[in-house]
């Protein structure tokens, strides 16, 4: 029998996702600064570009649409490319365990998009650029709270290392569950916090709460249209 391991214990959808944050991050690093500029902002969300500026915008109108995708591609500098890296192996990789790379593609782009709507919602027609996947990964934590949690109860820490095969929780238990409130809780607040400006804490305006919120609930309330079926029981094991 071959025991060989492959070289990532990660999922190739992960890792696909992680060469292309690199891939724009070092394309837009090669461009002459103004170059480089002029993508970044046709590739970044701005929410004016929603509420009539997008001809005077780089990208123009084309980007009021693709904007909602491809800002996820984007990132400040390597601190926050580094620091959405390992959020999404941390996240991506147990949901895509349980998930085709195409729902899991559709998935993470949904969410990222919920975190730039709502970021929309709340700021209105601002000239910001928002760059990142921070949104489309809160999408994967709240898909994650559906079945980490489940795991975890049923074999500790243990228990994780199924958590490809656990099912689903129902959106309704989800809801009740006291440890997956208690999470939900903690990081709803962390995200108030940094709304209200925890300066003293941390960089509050360079952080998009609102994407991560957006992304976030739309991941833990969509995440069952997206999830693999559980395997069929053995029609053999029942037999007596």
């Amino acid at each position: 029998m071959d025991q060989r391991q492959p070289i990532f214990n990660v999922p190739g959808v992960v890792l696909g996702l992680l060469v292309s944050f690199v891939v724009v991050h070092l394309l837009r690093w090669a461009l002459p600064a103004e170059d480089g500029a002029w993508l970044t902002a046709a590739l970044a969300f701005i929410p004016a570009r929603e509420t009539g500026l997008a001809d005077d915008l780089p990208g123009g109108r084309i980007a009021a649409v693709t904007s909602f995708i491809t800002h996820q591609f984007v990132h400040g500098d390597l601190a926050h490319l580094g620091i959405n890296s390992a959020w999404l192996l941390a996240f991506g990789t147990p949901v895509a365990r349980r998930t085709d790379a195409a729902r899991f593609v559709v998935f993470f782009l949904l969410a990222g998009t919920a975190g730039a709507l709502l970021y929309l919602a709340v700021n209105g027609a601002v000239v910001i650029l928002v760059v990142g996947a921070s949104g489309a990964i809160s999408g994967l934590m709240g898909a994650a709270f559906r079945f980490l949690f489940r795991s975890l109860g049923d074999g500790g820490p243990m228990g994780l290392a199924r958590a490809s095969s656990t099912p689903l929780m129902p959106l309704a238990e989800t809801l009740q569950d006291r440890r997956i409130l208690m999470a939900i809780a903690g990081w709803t607040l962390i995200n108030v916090l940094l709304a209200w400006g925890a300066v003293g804490l941390t960089e509050a305006a360079g952080i998009a709460w609102e994407a991560h919120l957006g992304g976030f609930y739309a991941g833990l309330l969509l995440y069952g249209f997206f999830d693999r079926p559980p395997p069929p029981e053995d029609d053999a094991a029942g037999a007596e």
